[in-house]
């Protein structure tokens, strides 16, 4: 482990332990300057003078907010942060020296927080115009997210400590509702951050251990491509991508654990909170309840609103689909309503949804290899799906497998290029297994596609035989 990851960790162990100090803090004005502060320290701490791009990132965005047309203001700020994203990590190429890994990470966050910000200005300008044309009254789960920041409330919620270098991503009205209501003074922030970590020693050491066994580098060597062998080498996307796994699973657990321990994130139960999103229903009975101490106390929370991984479900769920959803679910939240939803129903959304995931994640070849992949299994998935349904017993079982193999060979084979990167590291491994994981996918619809039309065809005859 390298001595720049060692002290992102104790940064992040020390900003779980500083979130108890900050559920104190009951006045709004302290806490928010307060988490600011310590969010600039940290940033600065990890960054040094690279702190200058998220700066000028939140202030360019804070007068786009702020100034353009609130009709347009989203788009500006979306294609202005996310081509700022791509100079931040181009600028060698302007002479401007690379910023550390880890201030990488800061920025992408930052990206979703400030463009997520102006899309969030946009709908609750959106929604005050339709209320005065129609002369209704808006709905009470648009009123809870409109949102009206200042200047300085842009700031504030960009760089406030928690979730500024990990994530979660989480929305400008769940951080004002953080400073405003009290829930995080009632929520049992301690036993939902001990069940979070609880799990992370075991993650953390199997890390060690098989990166230690497996490790990347083996996959970039001459030994590896002259003796080992077509099979070896496909296999060897198995350890691989169980050493990415835990590594992630350490990361955005512990990431979870700041927003728990701070508190940020805590709704009633009743409001069945979303990922990403926060509460989804009861808006009335949470604003009562926000203004009553005694009702506070008595209801029971969680962090679903901050919930952003799922590793049991990232490993056991039987669908390529499932597995996905399990995945940074915040940040699939964001591109859910800021793309995905904006974008006409076609056979193309997912693709271009995907396309800016892999904008987001970075410049190499690997991301889009890896991540422009993903659509291309989903029809596969859905034949097999389909064979699967009206089955059971030992049939459904083994449909079941399959489906489950399936999503993590298919997982693994996009996940070694999401971690070789290089075009020519990525195009030698897939070349050196004869893009295995290709041909076998087109080769399963095939197959699936002829199972489904000789089913149908052995129904249609029985139907005519009864």
């Amino acid at each position: 482990m390298e001595w720049d990851d060692v002290i992102y960790l104790v940064l992040l162990f020390f900003s779980i332990g500083i979130g108890h100090v900050f559920r104190q803090i009951q006045d709004k004005e302290s806490r928010k300057w307060l988490s600011t502060g310590l969010g600039f320290i940290l940033v600065f701490i990890v960054s040094g003078r690279h702190i200058l791009h998220p700066i000028f990132c939140t202030l360019i965005n804070a007068l786009i907010i702020l100034y353009a047309d609130r009709r347009k203001c989203h788009l500006i700020s979306t294609f202005f942060t996310f081509g700022y994203l791509f100079f931040f990590r181009t600028t060698e190429y302007f002479g401007i020296p690379y910023p550390p890994a880890h201030t990488n990470l800061i920025q992408m966050m930052i990206t979703l927080k400030v463009a997520g910000l102006a899309f969030e200005v946009h709908n609750t300008s959106a929604a005050a115009r339709k209320k005065e044309k129609d002369n209704v009254n808006a709905l009470p789960e648009q009123e809870a997210a409109f949102v009206y920041p200042d200047f300085l409330d842009i700031f504030h919620y960009t760089f406030c400590y928690i979730g500024i270098m990990t994530g979660p991503y989480y929305t400008y009205r769940t951080y004002h509702d953080w400073l405003t209501y009290p829930f995080s003074s009632y929520a049992w922030c301690v036993d939902a951050t001990v069940q979070k970590i609880k799990n992370v020693p075991m993650f953390a050491i199997l890390f060690l251990i098989a990166s230690a066994v497996f490790p990347l580098k083996y996959a970039e060597s001459d030994e590896f491509y002259n003796e080992r062998s077509v099979l070896y080498r496909i296999w060897y996307i198995t350890p691989t991508f169980f050493i990415f796994r835990m590594r992630i699973y350490t990361g955005m657990v512990l990431s979870e654990c700041v927003c728990t321990m701070a508190g940020l994130g805590a709704y009633p139960e009743f409001t069945e909170p979303n990922p990403g999103h926060g509460p989804t229903k009861e808006f009335n009975k949470l604003k009562e309840i926000a203004a009553s101490s005694p009702l506070a106390k008595k209801e029971k929370y969680n962090f679903e609103a901050i919930h952003n991984i799922d590793p049991y479900g990232s490993d056991f769920v039987p669908t390529f689909r499932g597995g996905m959803k399990c995945w940074n679910m915040c940040v699939q939240y964001w591109l859910a309503v800021n793309v995905y939803k904006r974008l006409p129903r076609n056979q193309f959304r997912a693709l271009i949804t995907m396309t800016v995931s892999a904008i987001w994640h970075g410049v190499y070849i690997g991301y889009y290899l890896c991540l422009m992949s993903a659509p291309m299994y989903l029809p596969i998935e859905d034949v097999y799906v389909k064979i699967r349904r009206n089955t059971s017993g030992l049939e459904a079982k083994f449909w079941d497998f399959f489906l489950w193999f399936f999503k993590m060979q298919a997982f693994s084979y996009m996940a070694i290029v999401f971690l070789l990167l290089r075009v020519d590291l990525t195009i030698k491994y897939w070349g050196s297994i004869y893009f295995a994981g290709h041909i076998v996918g087109i080769s399963l619809y095939i197959v699936g596609r002829f199972i489904l039309q000789a089913r149908r065809k052995r129904e249609k005859v029985s139907s005519k035989t009864e």
